[in-house]
């Protein structure tokens, strides 16, 4: 897919290149950049190889690059300690997983296991891809790392989907958490697109001719504050009761499984997977049949059902796949406020749901113009000033920037 041309702005290459020089004694020699993303239909659907409906947005990671001479990738993220991996040992390392490391080490890994010749550079990296903004910096991340490698030393012949591929293998195998491939294809790709994992070697990417400036409508991603920390088995939870659904029926992920077939075995199922598993896969199939939906009424100028069919994810995610309020949480209830107050700040306008993995992070609005400063102010007052980003579609994925 073809991206057009980013620019690096004249004022951040200054910046970028000073901050290089001092910490790598020269200059950078190129620039990379790699979006955050925005999920905006198909929650938790990716991971059982279904229908997403995700965008790239205009919040990125950049890299200022210099190729080394050496054997080591020397990578310094702004606010961070340096990390440094040896392309002579790209196998996953025990005292590296929920590391930065684990992914430069793993993109590295899977580049030379398809014949690339990876060698060192350095980079210095600045981002407005926050961690824990729900807008998967993560994935931004993996991308920038190979679209930079993909670019040095492999005459970009990875495609930007093979590049998500990459992202994911790393995160998967050297990071050591079980995602899904949309956060790393929407980053890699950019723009507005539906992708279709059904087949998993080959998913099928496909943009969505939609101009959101034209709607009406601000994309607003609200920050609830809530932390990650101490949720993983939380996340795992809904990829690992629905795998024993599809093990019931010998597949791998619920897309091999016709919905009919589930809803008939339903009474065999509550006994075999509990309750929570079966209407956790209830959600998949109907949030998997809403993606197509979506689509179709952006591409027809429909923006009031696609705010419908917005809600109709939102309720799903909360009542059936249940990744509102984390298991025991009593007092602290981060997601679940946020969205309440959407609905009273929207009074009955646009729509809102939660967005990403859930149980922390962030929840999606689409807010009308004419009430987007009070919508804003409102959450800012609520969960703490600068909660609330409005956002804009960006069209390029990962890229090199062109510098004048």
């Amino acid at each position: 897919m073809v991206t057009s041309v980013l620019k690096i702005d004249p004022e951040q290459k200054k910046i970028m290149d000073a901050n290089f020089e001092s910490i790598f004694g020269e200059k950078p020699e190129r620039y990379f950049s790699a979006p955050g993303r925005t999920e905006i239909g198909g929650n938790h659907t990716d991971h059982q190889r279904g229908r997403v409906l995700a965008a790239a947005v205009n919040l990125d990671t950049v890299a200022a690059v210099r190729v080394n001479g050496t054997d080591k990738i020397r990578i310094l993220s702004k606010g961070y300690p340096m990390c440094e991996i040896d392309v002579t040992e790209l196998t996953p390392k025990e005292d590296e997983i929920n590391s930065t490391p684990a992914l430069i080490r793993g993109v590295a890994a899977r580049f030379a296991q398809l014949g690339c010749e990876v060698k060192g550079f350095d980079a210095y990296c600045e981002s407005t891809v926050l961690p824990g903004s729900g807008l998967s910096s993560s994935a931004a991340y993996e991308v920038l790392i190979g679209t930079i490698i993909d670019y040095l030393f492999f005459d970009a012949k990875v495609s930007q989907a093979e590049v998500a591929q990459i992202g994911q293998y790393a995160e998967n195998v050297f990071f050591g958490k079980p995602c899904g491939l949309m956060d790393q294809t929407a980053s890699a790709v950019g723009n507005l697109v539906t992708i279709d994992f059904f087949d998993k070697d080959n998913p099928v990417i496909k943009p969505v001719n939609f101009d959101f400036s034209s709607c009406g409508h601000a994309l607003c991603i609200i920050d609830t504050r809530a932390s990650h920390a101490d949720l993983t088995d939380e996340y795992a939870a809904i990829p690992g009761e629905i795998k024993k659904v599809a093990e019931y029926f010998g597949k791998e992920v619920l897309s091999e499984i016709p919905e009919e077939e589930f809803f008939a075995a339903v009474p065999v199922l509550r006994e075999k997977c509990g309750d929570r598993a079966v209407i956790r896969a209830i959600h998949f199939y109907q949030e998997n049949a809403r993606v197509p939906k979506q689509v179709e009424a952006l591409e027809k100028g429909d923006f009031e059902e696609f705010l419908k069919l917005i809600k109709e994810s939102g309720y799903s995610s909360y009542m059936y796949l249940q990744n509102v309020i984390p298991a025991g949480y009593k007092e602290h209830q981060d997601v679940a406020l946020a969205l309440a107050m959407c609905e009273h700040f929207l009074e009955g306008k646009g729509a809102y749901r939660v967005h990403g993995g859930g149980f922390a992070g962030t929840v999606q609005a689409f807010v009308p113009f004419e009430i987007l400063e009070r919508f804003r102010k409102g959450m800012d007052e609520i969960l703490g000033e600068g909660a609330c980003h409005v956002l804009s579609i960006r069209p390029q994925g990962g890229v090199e920037m062109e510098a004048d």
